[in-house]
């Protein structure tokens, strides 16, 4: 059995692990960078951390992204995650003294976190045990019967035909068995399944459900507990990706939040949409609802349609004259420009292709503020239809850029291998590429995103962000085209060619500059474009400078030419 002394630094071990997670970490937790991995019984005590609010921070040198690019988590197959959860029950039954069945309810009842269950136990067992149903002794005792009356079909059964649970409660196993399927079948709430009495608290464990239940509900059981082990971890989830059984344990301290599950499936942590840096889960969220929210419908539907006069149905007119019809059953006739009625209209106000009473009336101010709803309404379509278009362009090359990698790993590495007569560890500049190039496709397409969200009077930021997103996406073209294009020719060649040495060289070249072209885009974004600030304020700040230079310079002189008129004078 662990001594106290042990038992109690494991309990602040996970106390600053559930600190961190539940968004109170205090700034003692990290130095410098440095984080607690579960693995390692131990926490660093430096002052000075940052916050859990975005953890880029808790690098040492913000400019330095080989940090961020170390995997900050663990992912996690189904034996890993049973064996973690069979090591807390074990853990906390050897602690406490108790069965592996009331170690495993009791972990479940206080969501799989040892430190609350130790914290809680040895403030008061007794509540303790009387809120989860770890009764330590029977409610009722039958010591003599040879029968006892099951409480849900009132038969009466010989004593070795009924179970009870702790309380002494007694059901037949037809019953008990009914009963736990029931709960089984409803979902995950049979974790706390109670004794079948309605006024006891006592807990059925999983000794009592492997006895009396079917395999395929013994199998549910068994899934349920698995799942309620990540679920109620604050810092493992479930891959999000269909059909992905995997889960991913997250460091505390990470300079990101982007994981990569084995199943390929790439996404953010924090909020578990696709992976999304450099720019924020709070942006993320608001681009997705944009995309799916009625207004851009609405706002389509302002820009490029109008009302019909009778009946108030949107219509909208892409060609033709301004002779309208609406559709059955309505089919009233109207002049598209002044809404009037078309039986008014003719030669006389202009033929088919004008209207002289919407002239009129347009100079008149009539229309100004219909005409002004609809010219914004406009403006903000084909402002957002610009960075839509290409989110999803990026979105579409991306997907493109995947399976041209993967057909490189799977066929034409061996064949450029057999044609050139080169091992395949020295065909790894392609690959790497290729991998760059999928990589820097995901980063551009967020920065649309976050180009459309960035303030419109923020005049500075928006030029240095359009050069920089500019400056990384030609990178990105000219790397794109050498690895599609250029490759194909020695895809094609009969035997090696000295062009392929050079092909090498600009290959791992465009990767090299690309990745520079990012790591500088995706350093200013996730700083927020702070150079921007900074430059601004060192330009204020030398203008003051020589302003009161100026202004010195001029008193200066004025006390000069002050006292040769006073000589003058004397």
């Amino acid at each position: 059995m662990d001594s106290e002394d042990d038992m109690m630094d494991a309990n602040d071990v996970e106390s600053v692990d559930d600190d961190f997670y539940s968004g109170d970490m205090e700034d003692d937790y990290y130095s410098d960078g440095v984080y607690y991995d579960n693995d390692d019984d131990d926490v660093n005590d430096d002052d000075d951390g940052p916050d859990y609010d975005f953890m880029a921070e808790a690098v040492d040198d913000p400019d330095d992204l080989s940090f961020r690019s170390q995997q900050s988590y663990t992912v996690l197959k189904e034996e890993d995650i049973r064996q973690r959860q069979e090591d807390d029950i074990t853990r906390v039954s050897t602690v406490l003294s108790i069965s592996r069945v009331a170690a495993s309810i009791l972990l479940c009842h206080y969501n799989w976190s040892i430190s609350k269950v130790h914290d809680a136990w040895f403030s008061d067992e007794d509540a303790v045990r009387i809120s989860v149903g770890l009764l330590d002794k029977q409610v009722v005792q039958f010591s003599n019967a040879r029968e006892l009356t099951c409480g849900i079909c009132f038969e009466s059964f010989p004593r070795n035909k009924t179970v009870s649970a702790s309380c002494g409660h007694p059901f037949c196993n037809t019953c008990w068995s009914g009963y736990i399927s029931t709960t089984i079948n409803d979902g995950p709430g049979c974790l706390m399944l109670r004794c079948p009495d309605p006024s006891c608290p006592a807990a059925v464990d999983q000794d009592m459900i492997n006895l009396l239940a079917p395999d395929e509900d013994k199998e549910k059981y068994s899934r349920y507990l698995l799942r309620s082990y990540v679920e109620s971890n604050r810092k493992t989830k479930w891959c999000p990706a269909p059909g992905c059984e995997y889960a991913i344990d997250f460091a505390a301290g990470s300079g990101s939040f982007d994981v990569s599950c084995l199943c390929s499936h790439s996404f953010c942590w924090n909020c578990v949409e696709e992976a999304h840096r450099p720019v924020d889960c709070g942006t993320v969220e608001k681009w997705i609802l944009k995309n799916s929210a009625e207004s851009e419908n609405m706002n389509w539907i302002l820009a490029n349609s109008k009302p019909c006069p009778k009946c108030k149905r949107p219509i909208e007119k892409n060609q033709g004259c301004m002779h309208m019809t609406c559709t059955p059953p309505c089919k009233f006739e109207f002049c598209w420009l002044c809404l009037g009625a078309w039986s008014d209209h003719g030669e006389r106000t202009g033929g088919f292709y004008a209207c002289n009473r919407y002239e009129a009336a347009k100079q008149e101010g009539a229309y100004d503020e219909s005409e002004r709803r609809r010219e914004m309404a406009k403006n903000s379509l084909e402002r957002y239809t610009h960075y839509y278009e290409r989110w999803a362009s990026n979105q579409l090359s991306r997907q493109k850029a995947l399976a041209d990698l993967h057909q490189m790993q799977t066929v034409h590495l061996e064949k450029l291998s057999d044609v050139h007569c080169t091992p395949e560890s020295q065909l790894k500049f392609i690959t790497e590429a290729w991998l760059q190039i999928v990589e820097c496709r995901r980063v551009l397409k967020w920065t649309y995103a976050y180009g459309f969200y960035l303030p419109e009077h923020e005049h500075a930021k928006r030029q240095f962000f359009e050069y920089l997103q500019g400056e990384a996406e030609s990178g990105l073209e000219r790397l794109h085209q050498c690895a599609e294009k250029e490759l194909q020719q020695f895809l094609a060649a009969d035997g090696p060619s000295k062009e392929f040495d050079e092909f090498r060289t600009k290959l791992a070249g465009l990767t090299s500059v690309t990745k520079n072209y990012f790591e500088n885009l995706v350093r200013a974004l996730e700083n927020g474009l702070a150079d921007v600030t900074q430059a601004a304020c060192s330009k204020t700040s030398s203008s003051k400078n020589a302003s009161v230079s100026k202004g010195k310079g001029g008193k200066g002189k004025g006390g000069k030419m002050g006292g040769s008129s006073k000589n003058g004078d004397d």
